[in-house]
């Protein structure tokens, strides 16, 4: 029979759905192992994304699966968001109904792949039971003083309608959108993040070499831990009449204390109190005002891109420690949400401070010797009282020493990260279960109330809230009181729900109605041994998520530190270099692809066309190199004769089966390696490849038996369909799952083939007895390319003990 990809396709996944093949055990006893792939968002259709992403967590919990391992494997929908609601302004269809079936839809899509996902663990985030146990979360949060509401500056998506936090801002737009984002003030609940900025750097130091160095990095810069000094700027008399007494001074954070005698002047954040001040009540010139107005309304992006611009307030500070007066500007560089929005600026040894200094004519004073200005290296201070003649890295500690023994100021720390704003304007997204009273204030649901679920009956037109404008939802009882009160309508940053849904996953389903997360079952899983997901979720998802399982921790829900124990980013599936993507019309359909050439085609062509945390680049003859090879492989099974592996003498192999149950063996030496450190599955494809390529180069059968049945099991986690369907029909499938041993003596060589390289070029080979000497090689190697030695002097010789002779030569 020729090989039918949908004929074994359908066979064994109808096989492995009857069997709930790939349920984890509900003991805890056994060894585990957690695969986890970061879940789709039901859009409607998988992209090929989708289908590397699933194949490299497939082969992962298929390996360990043959390695007797409890594997947990499953797969979900995170499901809340914009494009639901996009969707239903656009087709008219309710984002629920919208949601599920395209859940219905892609769940088919990902079976017809044959991914060995548990079936009893799937979850949409949207559904209500689900929504139960994350409001729990948020309220236990609340009680302990890490959710908190306020009023601030918030980033606006005119196009979304609804507040982003920093981390969806990329480059001045929309994460989602790109439309430009706009500040606006207005209320809004947050996270207190920074509370566990500490234990999220420093727990980094648990994940290096099992986090892609990038990622660790690129976490680390985003929390921005720095250490300085705090200190408050006493406004001049003359400045605090101008500000009615409003003011009398403003608190500074500098990680440069040793500068401390440079400051020739200081500069404030657009949206500082001052600054503020100052617009509100007319007491700036017109023009100024309107072009600090300009600054306020822009992006910190935006305003990066603009260069250093900033406008003379007419005001002045003290400086603490030589008493003299210096100016204060505002500055588009100043961020109101560090350091409290205001800087000292020493221009003699900060480049930001020197190019604004040097655009409007601000005085430079050198504190530290060098050369050139600015001068941002380690030196001697000079000019600074004192502390003249001390080395500026000594003279931190010293300075900050100095503001405390004075009260003046204090040694603090100070982090870039921003605590995390989690509501949103919309429908599509679980409810905030806070309750806002007349009487009591801001009041969170009782937990016995639980879910708050959306109502259905709303209509979404794209012009604020449905929540805000429902007649009758936001209508209830204050669970404190029982006055009258109004339901809060902003709904939950589709983040959180990927923030704990590796714990959901952990508990046994036979529990969900009960917990949330099962802490026994918790301990069990959890942390993930590969999680697996795209560099595009370094920042924002993988910070919360580790940020939420210390919170859920610290609750009591589980013990544990860091969610996922290792980590590998995929790189994306590009077709003419470019991301493939619905709007640049470049998409591959998976589903044609797999009616065309198998899943398991599909499969092995993901794994074998590029490193996994590599770009894949499309390429349609690779795809069918890798449907030719399965065939090939299907094709080979009349040359299997016997039913397990059998005994080989080696010393009776003639030279081919030698070298063809070499390349066997060196895949099987591959394998544990490719699975457990390097994750390279096209190194032990391509060795497949060779060892197919070797057997077919001879005819014992015993080498076939036992080539095919060690290459079956190294390929199943890759391509399952076919290598199951192979193994059944001529192997005992139940000693399939053995652990195979690599045997040495395949090895032992009887000669070693070495290539001869003369001049740079590969020129001939020959075959050496592996017990040849070094000289013995060379003699062999100038023999046997005497003809390109002809005129030349051999100046270099080199013997690369069994693999080449190179010899470089020069015209005699």
């Amino acid at each position: 029979m020729s090989y039918n990809p949908s004929e074994i396709e359908a066979k064994w996944q109808k096989k492995w759905d009857d069997e709930q093949a790939f349920e984890p055990s509900d003991s805890l006893e056994q060894k585990k192992k957690y695969i986890l792939s970061m879940f789709p968002f039901p859009s409607g259709r998988l992209h090929m994304g989708h289908v590397r992403n699933y194949a490299i967590g497939d082969a992962f919990a298929r390996y360990y699966r043959k390695q007797d391992f409890n594997v947990l494997h499953p797969i979900g929908w995170d499901a809340f968001g914009m494009p639901a609601e996009n969707a239903a302004i656009k087709h008219g269809r309710h984002p629920k109904e919208w949601t599920y079936s395209n859940i219905d839809y892609m769940r088919k899509e990902l079976n017809t792949l044959g991914l060995s996902f548990s079936k009893t663990r799937e979850f949409a985030t949207c559904d209500p039971l689900y929504t139960k146990w994350e409001q729990e979360f948020i309220i236990k949060m609340f009680e302990e003083g890490l959710l908190y509401r306020e009023s601030t500056t918030v980033n606006w998506c005119e196009e979304c309608h609804t507040v982003l936090a920093n981390e969806q801002v990329e480059e001045g737009c929309c994460w989602r959108c790109d439309n430009e984002v706009q500040l606006k003030e207005m209320p809004g609940y947050y996270l207190d993040i920074i509370k566990y900025a500490d234990d999220l750097l420093g727990d980094l130091k648990q994940l290096e070499g099992k986090w892609p160095s990038q990622v660790l990095t690129m976490q680390s810069n985003w929390i921005g831990k720095s250490q300085g000094l705090e200190f408050e700027f006493e406004l001049s008399k003359m400045s605090k009449a101008k500000l009615d007494g409003n003011f009398d001074k403003y608190t500074v954070f500098t990680t440069r204390p040793d500068t401390i005698y440079g400051v020739t002047y200081s500069a404030l954040a657009v949206e500082h109190p001052i600054t503020k001040y100052l617009l509100e009540n007319d007491l700036l010139d017109s023009d100024i005002a309107e072009k600090i107005i300009t600054i306020t309304n822009m992006t910190e992006i935006e305003r990066a891109k603009e260069g250093k611009e900033g406008y003379d307030l007419g005001i002045t500070v003290i400086h603490p420690l030589t008493g003299k007066e210096i100016p204060v500007w505002t500055a588009n560089f100043v961020l109101a949400s560090y350091g409290g929005g205001a800087v000292m600026a020493v221009p003699a040894h900060d480049e930001r401070d020197f190019e604004f200094a040097s655009k409007y004519e601000l005085p430079i004073k050198r504190v530290i010797s060098g050369d050139e200005l600015p001068f941002t290296f380690e030196g001697v201070l000079e000019n600074s009282a004192e502390f003249t003649g001390v080395k500026n890295t000594d003279a931190k500690a010293q300075i900050i020493a100095h503001f405390e023994e004075r009260s003046l100021g204090k040694g603090t720390t100070n982090y870039k990260l921003r605590n995390w704003g989690i509501s949103r304007q919309r429908y599509w997204g679980a409810p905030i279960p806070f309750v806002h009273c007349d009487s009591c204030g801001l009041v969170p649901e009782k937990v016995e109330n639980l879910p708050i679920a959306l109502p259905e009956d709303v209509e979404i037109t794209g012009e604020g809230n449905p929540l805000e404008n429902h007649p009758t939802w936001k209508n209830c009882t204050c669970p404190q009181c029982g006055k009258d009160a109004k339901r809060e309508t902003d709904t939950l940053d589709t983040f959180v729900q990927s923030s704990w849904y590796q714990f959901r996953y952990a508990t046994n389903p036979k529990k969900w109605n009960d917990v949330g997360i099962d802490k026994e079952d918790a301990n069990y899983w959890l942390g993930v041994d590969q999680y697996i997901g795209g560099i595009e979720h370094a920042i924002l998802h993988l910070l919360y998520a580790r940020f939420f399982t210390k919170v859920l921790r610290d609750l009591g829900y589980h013990d544990i530190n860091e969610p996922f124990e290792n980590l590998l980013t995929q790189g994306m599936v590009l077709m003419d270099g470019a991301k493939m993507s619905k709007s640049k019309g470049n998409t591959v359909d998976p589903d044609a692809l797999v009616e065309k050439y198998g899943a398991d085609t599909a499969r092995l062509f993901t794994l074998f066309a590029a490193p996994p945390a590599k770009e894949l680049e499309w390429n349609d003859s690779a795809v069918e190199g890798a449907f030719r090879f399965i065939k090939k492989l299907y094709d080979r099974k009349e040359k299997v004769t016997g039913t397990t592996l059998p005994d080989i003498d080696q010393s009776t192999l003639s030279k081919e089966s030698k070298l063809a149950r070499v390349k066997v063996y060196e895949a099987l030496q591959k394998s544990s390696d490719v699975y457990e450190k390097t994750f390279a599955f096209n190194t032990l494809i391509a060795a497949c490849m060779e060892a197919l390529n070797a057997l077919d180069k001879q005819d014992n059968a015993d080498i076939w038996t036992e080539g095919m049945y060690i290459m079956l099991n190294l390929l199943e986690p890759i391509i399952p369909h076919v290598t199951t369907e192979l193994s059944e029909v001529l192997f005992v499938r139940e000693n399939l799952g053995a652990i195979l041993e690599v045997k040495e003596e395949v090895f032992v060589q009887d000669s070693i083939l070495y290539v001869v390289m003369i001049g740079g070029k590969k020129r001939t080979e020959i075959e050496m007895n592996p017990s040849a000497s070094q000289d013995e090689i060379l003699a062999a190697a100038k023999e046997a390319g005497a003809k390109w030695l002809e005129g030349m002097s051999i100046v270099k010789e080199i013997v690369v003990p069994n693999k080449l002779v190179n010899l470089a030569v020069k015209p005699s």
